[in-house]
């Protein structure tokens, strides 16, 4: 099968930063499903994993987490789908990834691709619904249900991929005013666009908007990019018993910045279900076919902004530098070999 790999960690301007090889076609087994792959996308987590980690000397990593594609084998012990079916996901960050003409996945962290989209429109999905699914209601605790709730939700760096899918469950299922980060016209413009009731520049300071806005106190805090550069002063207008979560690698991170307002802190990494077989490990299955659910009926819509052409080194390279660069906007997606 064709795939797309690396052998050593390098700036993604050389030659060998990504290469299109060819490889054994893997078998499943246990609760595994295999899928050929039709759609990828790319998320910063492929191109931290690439700069960060560098696979054993003379093997080949894949790269690539999100995928849309049809079931084509399955386990002998799978009892979720069946070949033909048509499926998104994540993958873990254990295995080999989906940048690959079939791809190897744990069945249970598996949906089935929503019906009214595209292989295209659906990659762009699963990552990041997942990381802003479970940041919003497992770990900043938020409700679902469109009650009226007397909290502010931030989040910062609004227009990015979880950001982007984040502004819609926050505004579509919950009652929370919601305001999202961002420092360009067009990803303000995105934004707003997606439901948020209003957007603050995180390039000037934060705290004289959010007082100019005059909205409910900002409780909840989804933190999803530059955290390190922006928690102090979120920390100065958060409500009291609040909670603030993250998702990215902050260089610098002190947890007493919160102390004397008992906020709590949270972390998200949608792997950890993947990583660590949690008993629980199925609600990533039920939360996409959930999403899907939600897609068909119109209540959200993909985040996918760029399509860059087959799935090959050359536009996998593009879309590592666009990440690298902080400028991208939704997803970028790649599709078909």
């Amino acid at each position: 099968m064709k795939a797309v790999g690396y052998r050593k960690s390098l700036p993604i301007e050389d030659q060998d930063a990504l290469f299109d090889f060819e490889t054994a076609k893997p078998e499943p087994k246990g609760r595994d499903i295999r899928v050929a792959v039709k759609a990828i996308s790319a998320n910063p987590v492929d191109y931290k994993v690439r700069k960060r980690s560098a696979p054993p000397e003379g093997e080949t990593k894949i790269l690539g987490y999100d995928a849309a594609g049809v079931v084509e084998a399955v386990g002998p012990d799978v009892t979720l789908f069946k070949p033909g079916d048509e499926v998104f996901y994540a993958g873990s960050i254990l295995r080999q990834g989906t940048n690959a003409e079939f791809h190897l996945v744990d069945e249970r962290i598996v949906g089935n691709r929503p019906k009214s989209l595209s292989f295209a429109q659906a990659a762009a999905l699963p990552l990041t619904s997942i990381t802003a699914w479970e940041l919003l209601f497992d770990r900043l605790g938020a409700v679902p249900g469109k009650s009226i709730d007397p909290r502010t939700l931030l989040i910062t760096g609004g227009a990015g991929g979880v950001g982007s899918i984040l502004i819609q469950l926050a505004r579509r299922l919950t009652g929370l005013t919601v305001v999202a980060t961002a420092t360009r016209p067009e990803s303000r413009k995105w934004c707003l666009d997606l439901g948020a009731h209003a957007v603050i520049d995180h390039g000037k300071p934060m705290k004289e908007q959010i007082e100019k806005l005059k909205l409910p106190p900002v409780a909840l805090v989804a933190s999803l990019t530059f955290t390190d550069q922006h928690y102090k002063s979120i920390a100065e207008f958060m409500a009291p018993q609040g909670r603030f979560g993250l998702i990215d690698d902050p260089p610098e991170f002190t947890m007493s910045t919160f102390k004397g307002k008992a906020i709590s802190v949270h972390w998200e990494s949608m792997f950890t279900r993947s990583s660590f077989q949690t008993p629980d490990m199925i609600a990533q299955h039920h939360l996409l076919n959930d999403v899907a659910d939600l897609i068909d009926k119109g209540v959200l819509r993909t985040t996918l902004d760029q399509t860059f052409g087959t799935i090959n080194a050359a536009n996998l390279k593009r879309a590592h530098a666009l990440l690298e660069s902080g400028k991208s906007r939704g997803k970028i997606v790649l599709e078909g070999w």
